[in-house]
């Protein structure tokens, strides 16, 4: 292909292009048809009835047709693949093969990632990483661009992206845009270097997505009219609806940290849902594999009396559209034959699924694809990401009080508690502390968490958003130590520890954020770890490490911890 000429590829794409044409007017037999189809038809919202012929991975008619492979699927209903709309593949803590097997099963045939965990750690080499660890793979996986690295200028990660070292990714084909825009103050404070990277994306013609829980009124108007065009960090309907009306479309976010579904159901609706679309955000490995992924979406929409046909638009036809991936989202003529094959709405099982016309998951096992090769350079810097220095009790023991973060159940969202300036956890109060790993600088901020539940020993993870700092929470100093070392020792991951004895870890060697193994050893291990941090008394109405990853977050509200303190996040200031 790098050798081809100009008329030579002109010519290829032609004979591909006259068979499609041949195919399609019923003169050729397609490569394969889908016989006796029941399909959802997304243009006029209805189930319609027919053969579904393909070829060169193209649909290219629904009809009568005969094909050189022939699947009956009486009986059964046939949906466009789904879409999910806004992802950070690394969320998921394997690498993106691994992911791409988990949810093939699911019936996802296109995600929208947005690299920027990977990008807080290793700057665009990051970006390029997970570029090359995606390509050619049976998961379309489209990128946003990092917008926020660091989140904040107050918070303190391995790279600092500004808009002309992001700028040349836009030429690449998967690249739809610029990812969330989280510094939602900078916007609306009309700072420089934060417009102009919303300029930049609109020179290129990109889309630009949001992240501004609660914002209102006038300021909302200012973040929408700077050019953001899409939120994921809606709670309720009425924030939906106050976003929605003023243009921007609504990504309903049912993942691992925020469960988003339920709330925003009212927007499933012929008033509303042609501006949503359903996303995860974050996805851990019990959830793929226990709950599914966007299927779980649809499947839950209609159990609670959604429109089935609606609930698979807002899938797949939808997100397709916003994106501007006009081959995607729909079974109609020139669209990609991604098909997901289910037994009926009720159950919603999902028997099949096709990726360009190929069978991906027959119902038992995702069929072999190969794997894409990595620079080995990128390979070894994403493999040598912790830069700390030997850590002590004493590291850990400042007196001077400090803010209290207050954790709300169920939500991303804090509360400011007060002050302190020691550990109670007969009170719930523990100590909590963010240490800088990329530069070896030893900046520790310290502060107070409320609401954990925890009553001896020490949780630590290299996951802290959007930085990927360790963050260390414990009820004694010791054990802070003793579980941050261990985390740069194993170069990455999660560690539960007691009287300094590990009593579960996750080993996540790729930029501290994503392991080797398979999502099947990863989920073994972090559910073991869930069950020691659980043991030593942390509450079970959260998520032990997703819950912890969030408190080192400073563009959500209340409070939040940096490696420089604890800061007011709508102040940007610190406490």
């Amino acid at each position: 292909m790098g050798t081809e000429s100009y008329t030579g590829r002109i010519n290829r794409k032609l004979n591909k292009k006259l068979r499609i044409v041949e195919v399609a007017a019923g003169r050729e037999k397609a490569d394969l048809v889908l016989k006796n189809a029941s399909y959802v038809n997304v243009f006029s919202n209805e189930l319609r009835q027919g053969d579904i012929a393909v070829a060169e991975g193209l649909i290219v008619g629904m009809g009568s047709y005969s094909g050189e492979t022939e699947v009956d699927v009486s009986g059964k209903i046939v949906l466009p693949g789904f879409i999910d709309a806004h992802i950070h593949l690394e969320s998921a803590m394997v690498s993106p093969r691994e992911f791409v097997k988990a949810v093939l099963p699911h019936g996802t045939t296109t995600v929208i990632t947005d690299p920027h965990e990977i990008a807080n750690v290793m700057g665009a080499d990051g970006i390029e990483y997970m570029l090359q660890a995606t390509e050619g793979l049976p998961v379309d996986v489209r990128f946003m661009l990092p917008s926020c690295v660091p989140a904040t200028p107050m918070d303190e990660s391995g790279a600092v992206l500004d808009y002309r070292t992001i700028d040349s990714f836009y030429d690449h084909p998967r690249v739809q845009g610029l990812a969330e825009m989280m510094n939602f103050p900078g916007v609306i404070g009309a700072d420089p270097q934060v417009i102009e990277k919303i300029v930049a994306a609109q020179a290129h013609h990109k889309k630009i997505d949001g992240h501004a829980p609660d914002l209102a009124d006038n300021d909302l108007n200012a973040y929408i009219a700077a050019g953001v065009y899409s939120d994921h960090e809606c709670h309720d309907a009425a924030d939906a609806i106050a976003k929605l009306e003023r243009g921007q479309f609504i990504m309903i976010r049912e993942g691992t940290a925020a469960h988003n579904l339920e709330a925003l159901l009212p927007l499933l609706t012929p008033q509303y849902a042609d501006r949503c679309m359903f996303c995860c955000d974050d996805k851990h490995p019990s959830d793929l594999l226990e709950k599914g992924h966007i299927d779980y979406n649809v499947r839950e929409s209609i159990r609670r009396g959604v429109d089935p046909i609606l609930a698979v638009k807002v899938a797949c036809h939808h997100a397709a559209r916003y994106f501007q991936l006009n081959n995607r989202g729909a079974v109609a003529p020139g669209y990609f034959a991604d098909f997901v094959v289910i037994d009926n709405f009720q159950d919603f099982h999902i028997l099949q699924v096709y990726k360009k016309g190929v069978e991906m998951y027959d119902g038992k096992e995702v069929h072999d694809f190969q794997v894409p090769e990595i620079d080995p350079y990128l390979v070894q810097r994403a493999h040598d990401t912790f830069h700390v220095a030997h850590l002590t009790a004493e590291d850990f023991s400042e007196r001077r009080p400090r803010g209290i973060i207050g954790m709300v159940p169920g939500e991303l969202v804090t509360t400011d508690q007060g002050y302190s300036d020691h550990i109670d956890p007969e009170w719930d109060i523990l100590k909590i502390a963010v240490i800088e790993r990329h530069k070896n600088t030893h900046h520790i901020g310290i502060g107070y968490l409320q609401g954990y539940g925890l009553k001896k020993g020490a949780v630590a993870t290299s996951v802290s958003h959007d930085s990927h700092n360790i963050i260390v929470v414990g009820a004694n100093e010791e054990d802070m130590a003793a579980a941050a070392n261990r985390i740069t020792e194993n170069r990455g991951g999660i560690v539960v520890m007691e009287n300094g004895e590990i009593k579960g870890e996750v080993v996540l060697s790729i930029a501290g954020l994503m392991s080797d193994g398979s999502l099947e050893s990863v989920n073994r291990a972090l559910e073991s770890a869930k069950a020691a941090a659980f043991a030593l008394g942390v509450s079970r109405d959260i998520d032990p490490f997703m819950t912890l990853s969030f408190m080192s977050l400073p563009v959500i509200p209340t409070l939040r911890l940096t490696t420089r303190g604890v800061i007011d996040v709508m102040n940007q200031q610190y406490v």
